[in-house]
């Protein structure tokens, strides 16, 4: 019993500013015409989706977590394959030297990644801020997979070559579907830490392109409207939740096959 009333305080605690979030989103925070301050309603949903500044935040946040997790899978599956089944020298090292690009904080390479985006006109675009992210997200992904496929028998390869089927053919019919559940675990945290980065989305997005994180963080002010700040952070909930539903069945069995 005690367990449990711990349990469900802690739950509480946590959940806690989510709930004042989502509370906070459907209240305004300041009056407005025809809206008395205090009311309750889709005021600011409204005003959120009404402002083209903020719309476009959203399309650039969609446009360049996308394209990081098409580009970190289709490329980290072929390098955790060559990981997976062949043997070179340093090969270990390698994976692990790859990984130190995940722990190094972003700060660190911000300015002379600034400089170069600059140079080649990636500067205020969805895309430079999707390589970048590339660039941080690739080992993990390189990771999770080649732990997968190295599960795999060789054997299962070697049979399907035997079959007459091209090295584009195996991975498409063989190899994709078996690891399918790995695959989901990667593009999630793909997906996560994307949508979530903020150092990079700052410094990439001087005066234009800027995604939902820097819109969000642009509606402080002198006079913030919370109600609103709230809807858009609620409305950058959702994509998450999406993702979440739409893998959740590969997400589960990836997590324990990973374990």
């Amino acid at each position: 019993m005690i367990r449990a009333l711990a349990l469900l305080a802690l739950a509480c605690f946590i959940l806690l500013p989510l709930a004042q979030a989502v509370i906070l989103s459907f209240t305004a925070t300041l009056p407005r015409p025809n809206v008395a301050e205090g009311a309750i309603g889709l005021m600011n949903y409204r005003a959120v989706l009404a402002a083209p500044e903020l719309r476009a935040a959203m399309v650039n946040s969609a446009v360049y977590v996308l394209l990081n997790v098409a580009l970190c899978i289709a490329v980290a599956l072929p390098a955790a394959y060559a990981l997976a089944r062949f043997r070179f020298t340093g090969d270990r090292h390698f994976l692990l030297a790859i990984l130190v690009f995940r722990v190094t904080p972003p700060v660190v390479l911000s300015l002379p990644i600034f400089i170069l985006f600059a140079r080649i006109g990636l500067v205020n675009s969805p895309v430079g801020i999707a390589l970048v992210h590339c660039l941080f997200n690739l080992p993990v992904a390189i990771w999770i997979l080649e732990s997968f496929i190295r599960a795999v028998p060789p054997e299962f390869d070697e049979t399907a070559f035997l079959d007459g089927h091209s090295a584009p053919g195996f991975f498409l019919r063989h190899l994709i579907p078996q690891i399918a559940p790995g695959i989901g675990v990667a593009a999630f945290f793909c997906f996560i830490f994307s949508w979530v980065e903020v150092v990079f989305a700052r410094i990439l997005t001087v005066t234009g392109g800027k995604p939902i994180t820097m819109a969000i963080q642009a509606m402080f002010g002198f006079q913030t409207d919370i109600g609103m700040v709230m809807a858009m952070t609620c409305l950058s909930l959702l994509p998450g939740m999406a993702m979440i539903w739409f893998v959740r069945h590969h997400l589960a069995r990836g997590f324990s096959l990973r374990a």
